[in-house]
């Protein structure tokens, strides 16, 4: 899909890309290798030196974290998928007055690690620098700017995608559990109906000295986290064809 994309370009929008859709081009490589006058000559060189920059930096997140609109992040999932990272914050909640992180959960669609506070949060900000792309629910208004607060000088990926607002593009609204149980996703029944308000409860419980009560509110992240590859796969899908519309 990226490398279908030409609005990361300056001065093209999403009628003019599916205006070059609709006329045969279909790839960056596309348009450098047409030959003819596709717009106007001078624009089309103006977006050729453009597609040459895309086509340099095609493994970049950065490059086009800076270009794409958050809302069309999503089409960097398949070129950096495979150094992508599912990612959820756990907090204090604002008890007793505290505003505090109390776990910090990523997974890279194979393993999880986990980060809890007053054990090993400090490690966190070492793994996430290795990632490309960070993709959250909600992430954008609350988790990383809530990490950012906590670590100021964290090295976050490069690329996010938020998922409430591509899945809220496709019909989805509502909270992460809603959502999950609207498409058949299921967790399992010694988390089932835990929410936020509920994990809060239970790190106040585990800073009274229950160690189970963190077992379960580990069990809950490592739910949030997980879930949230398949919700990516599923949405990335549904919007790339929506997106094209049989144009290509």
């Amino acid at each position: 899909m990226l490398e279908q994309t030409f609005i990361h370009i300056p001065g093209i929008g999403p009628k003019t890309e599916q205006t070059l859709w609709d006329r045969g081009i279909h790839t960056w490589r596309d348009f450098l290798d047409h030959g003819g006058t596709i717009i106007s000559p001078a624009r089309d060189e103006l977006i050729s030196v453009e597609l040459e920059a895309s086509l340099t930096n095609k493994e970049n997140a950065s490059f086009f974290s800076k270009r794409l609109p958050p809302g069309e992040m999503w089409r960097t999932y398949d070129t950096f998928k495979n150094n992508a990272v599912y990612l959820d914050i756990e907090t204090t909640g604002y008890y007793q007055d505290a505003d505090e992180i109390t776990v910090i959960g990523i997974y890279d669609g194979t393993d999880i690690q986990t980060f809890v506070n007053g054990i090993n949060l400090d490690d966190f900000e070492i793994a996430i620098a290795r990632y490309d792309l960070v993709i959250t629910f909600n992430g954008a208004t609350f988790d990383l700017p809530f990490i950012r607060s906590w670590f100021p000088g964290v090295s976050l990926p490069a690329a996010h995608i938020d998922l409430r607002f591509l899945l809220k593009k496709l019909g989805l609204a509502g909270g992460l559990k809603r959502i999950e149980k609207e498409l058949g996703i299921n967790r399992g029944t010694d988390i089932d109906g835990i929410d936020g308000f509920e994990a809060v409860r239970l790190w106040s419980e585990y800073q009274w000295g229950d160690k189970k009560a963190l077992k379960t509110l580990i069990e809950y992240n490592n739910a949030d986290i997980m879930n949230l590859k398949p919700l990516m796969e599923m949405g990335y899908r549904e919007m790339r064809q929506q997106t094209l519309c049989n144009r290509i």
